[in-house]
């Protein structure tokens, strides 16, 4: 029963409130004044049947849940990332930020233990990138398409598999991972160094197999992640594209142009891979799962890369590198998820790279000689 007018309030339970976060499996938590505090729920946003929350709520939750040092830098930059972990229930990634003159918070849980690629229901060849020798990776997708949870699980893999020193930069640390094989080394920005490039002008000295950054937000630590793979070093990051094209194309702008030419053959001699994520919802049961793009780094990709008079044609690469390298497109994948029953075909179509071409994939218009799209489609489809 509602309390009247004049009845007390109950204090704010913070903990409370992320024990729902956990048990319905939310991906987010949002807190704001003037608003009940709100969970994302398989991309949906759900408030809690809960009063809405007041400027000191969130003023005495910023005091338990951030250091002093955190505080201060919020007090400077009217924003602060990091992660805390709240015992018997699980770890967060947290953002701090200022609007409307008030403090608010985006709060994402991560989970204890870092799921297996197949768990995840990405493709097989992310196990064989996890295995490569030297190159860089990059995951790529939106914000929440699931980055940082797939590369935890490529770390994961090759915690189990291979003896490798691995450095990990990040900000702030999400997954803590525990030595199996590897020796794990993982250092978060603020707390373990002063910045990204401060880490990253050492990290060749720390005598690295791996090296995970936790994303890549200039040119100097572009350079550095390009110099660290050409030198015979796996390295792992992130970026905010949402395709393979399109990470070539931001890596490239990172550089004037008069070396242009210069990039280009550094990064077709460096780059190894490109995962780009989509989370699509399902209509089989609640969830989502990815979509997922592949490019791998094959002679024809490296000689376009370097071509400067030409202009990218990553689809066409893709397509071609189906069979013999595992690649794969969005919209490949999202055929295979809709000829399982995984997801609807409105969604399909939705997140679809070239949705037209997808509807006539659906219909069975294709071209018989186009034998890339067999393995994604089921019998019913083909």
């Amino acid at each position: 029963m509602a309390a009247g007018p004049g009845a007390p309030r109950a204090p704010f339970n913070f903990k409370s409130i992320l024990q729902q976060m956990v048990q319905r499996g939310a991906s987010d938590l949002h807190l704001k004044v003037g608003r009940p505090p709100t969970l994302r729920i398989n991309a949906d946003l759900a408030p809690l049947p809960l009063p809405a929350l007041r400027p000191e709520d969130l003023s005495t939750l910023a005091k338990e849940i951030m250091t002093p040092k955190q505080v201060k830098e919020f007090a400077d930059f009217r924003e602060a990332d990091f992660a805390t972990g709240v015992p018997g229930i699980g770890r967060f990634r947290v953002n701090a930020y200022q609007q409307r003159g008030t403090i608010a918070f985006a709060i994402r849980t991560v989970p204890h233990q870092a799921k297996s690629i197949g768990e995840l229901n990405l493709p097989a060849i992310v196990d064989d990138i996890a295995m490569l020798p030297r190159g860089l990776v990059l995951v790529t997708g939106v914000t929440g398409s699931g980055k940082s949870t797939a590369l935890a699980s490529i770390l994961q893999v090759i915690n189990e598999k291979r003896y490798a020193n691995i450095i990990t930069i990040e900000d702030p640390i999400e997954f803590l991972h525990r030595d199996i094989k590897c020796h794990i080394n993982q250092r978060e920005v603020g707390t373990d160094t002063g910045s990204f490039a401060q880490a990253l002008r050492r990290v060749l000295r720390q005598d690295p197999d791996v090296i995970l950054i936790g994303e890549i937000r200039d040119l100097d630590t572009l350079d550095t992640a390009l110099k660290a793979a050409d030198t015979g070093h796996l390295v792992f990051s992130t970026l905010h594209t949402t395709d393979a094209t399109q990470t070539i194309n931001r890596i490239l702008s990172f550089y004037p142009p008069h070396q242009q030419n210069e990039v280009r053959f550094a990064l077709s001699n460096a780059l190894a891979a490109v995962v780009s994520l989509r989370l699509v919802p399902r209509v089989d049961r609640p969830g989502r799962v990815p979509a997922c793009e592949v490019l791998i780094n094959t002679a024809a990709v490296r000689e376009q890369i370097r071509e400067v008079s030409k202009t990218l044609n990553i689809p066409d690469l893709i397509k071609e590198g189906t069979v013999q390298y595992g690649m794969q497109s969005f919209d490949q994948s999202l055929m295979s998820w809709y000829s399982k029953g995984t997801i609807s075909y409105e969604n399909a179509l939705f997140y679809a790279t070239n949705p037209n071409e997808l509807a006539l994939r659906v219909q069975g218009v294709a071209a018989s000689s186009d034998t890339s799209w067999d393995e994604f489609q089921t019998d019913e489809t083909a």
